[in-house]
């Protein structure tokens, strides 16, 4: 009822929305519960005091990369800021869909100097058609792919390698997310590993490798790992892992710690890993489209998100982890029950010995396995068409058991959900990635 009666409010919003206060209206787009929403008024507010004018925010929100970027291209939505992954942030460079940042507020600091230089550092080889993406965008939430697992089945050391997910002592016990992006760019991974070694392709360039050997390598690749799965699942496979019907699941790192921390309450251990032949990082960042009507507001509505406390109360209300680094989000990190290791790559030299979570930063030494994903331009129908091909032959009895047995596992686990702690969430399973 009150998503609907925020719609509702949107709507009317909109619809009051005229030429003449355009300039007094911030039109937001983001990823669905992907913010505290208790910081939209706090904005309104700050603006006004910083630039003595007022501002009105309308938050509007989506599930798909493709339907925001769709409404952006067509310039049917003037939106002034919006919040993309990584391999959409460069589409939109590549297409001159986006207006270039303004870090001059007057009086009021520039917070985006908060954006950890490793998160900066990746933004600069995006590739952007020429552009520089941090001069075009700010990193705003981030983090890896790997393998979630339950080490009562499953050892650590069969879980450290991508090939876990052809392991027939896991069969039917396995959940692959539905997203070939995501789960292409680990095989590949997987399936040079000897070319790695011996340093005849980087990992960058695997990452926009869609020659027919290769993708032909991983189609075939693929096509025996259906013969183990369970499902290819969008946002459930991390239920599945709590409910132990489930042992393996590729799956996003903040997802998996919600799922680690959720089956901790029941008594149940599950783990993360980085698989040793390499993973990929993700980010998600704010943008202003070329169709932007408050391009001043919208410039600081990104440097409003970047202050380190600011930061922090959205990683505690959306289960994420900031671009921002700083002491401050250092010590919201802070948890003695993990063991010290070196994250002096994101919060700098100080840090190289501190008690953080691993899965959701994972130690120095790991760092050097981890790519990103790029976009791949006129070439993504390719691999749209391979994943097709991948399920298409796998839609046998089984898997329809399980969508069932999802479904009503779903309407049940609404109701516990009701009781999770919003700390705990996180929004990248519900995405729709292609």
């Amino acid at each position: 009822m009150k998503r609907f009666l925020s719609l509702i409010a949107a709507a009317a919003m909109l619809c009051a929305c005229s030429d003449s206060d355009r300039e007094h209206t911030l039109k937001v787009y983001n990823w669905s519960t992907y913010i505290d929403e208790t910081l939209i008024g706090e904005f309104e507010q700050w603006y006004e005091e910083q630039t003595g004018e007022p501002v009105h925010v309308i938050y509007q929100t989506f599930d798909v990369l493709e339907t925001m970027l769709s409404k952006i291209e067509k310039g049917h939505e003037d939106y002034d800021v919006v919040c993309p992954s990584d391999y959409i942030i460069e589409r939109m460079l590549q297409q001159d869909l986006c207006i270039p940042l303004d870090r001059n507020f007057g009086d009021t600091p520039d917070y985006t100097a908060n954006v950890s230089p490793f998160i900066r550092s990746w933004f600069d080889v995006m590739r952007g058609g020429g552009k520089n993406a941090n001069d075009y965008s700010v990193g705003y939430m981030w983090g890896t792919t790997g393998i979630l697992y339950n080490p009562k089945y499953v050892s650590d050391e069969e879980a450290s390698t991508w090939d876990v997910l052809r392991n027939p002592k896991f069969t039917d016990k396995i959940f692959v997310k539905d997203s070939p992006r995501d789960v292409c760019s680990q095989i590949v991974l997987y399936l040079k590993q000897k070319e790695l070694a011996e340093g005849t392709v980087t990992m960058d360039e695997l990452m926009l490798d869609s020659s027919e050997e290769t993708l032909s390598q991983i189609e075939t690749y693929m096509k025996d790992v259906r013969n183990y799965i369970a499902g290819w699942e969008a946002d459930f496979g991390k239920e599945q892992m709590i409910q132990e019907r489930g042992w393996v699941n590729l799956n996003w790192s903040g997802d998996s710690e919600w799922a680690i921390e959720e089956a901790a309450e029941s008594g149940l251990e599950l783990r993360f890993v980085n698989p040793k032949e390499g993973f990929t990082i993700f980010f998600d960042g704010w943008v202003i489209p070329k169709y932007a009507r408050n391009i001043k507001a919208a410039n600081y509505w990104i440097n409003f998100l970047c202050r380190q406390d600011i930061a922090v109360r959205n990683a505690d209300e959306i289960g994420y982890v900031p671009c921002i680094g700083g002491d401050e989000v250092l010590d919201y990190f802070t948890d003695d029950s993990f063991d010290p290791i070196d994250v002096s790559y994101f919060f700098g030299e100080e840090a190289d010995s501190v008690c953080v979570n691993p899965t959701l930063y994972p130690d120095i030494a790991e760092m050097d396995r981890c790519a990103m994903e790029h976009d791949w331009g006129s070439e993504t129908p390719k691999l749209i068409e391979l994943w097709s091909r991948v399920k298409g032959e796998n839609a046998n009895a089984l898997t329809i058991i399980v969508i069932a047995v999802v479904i009503a596992a779903i309407l049940g686990f609404a109701v516990y959900n009701r009781h999770f702690s919003r700390k705990a969430r996180t929004r990248r399973g519900s995405r729709k990635r292609k």
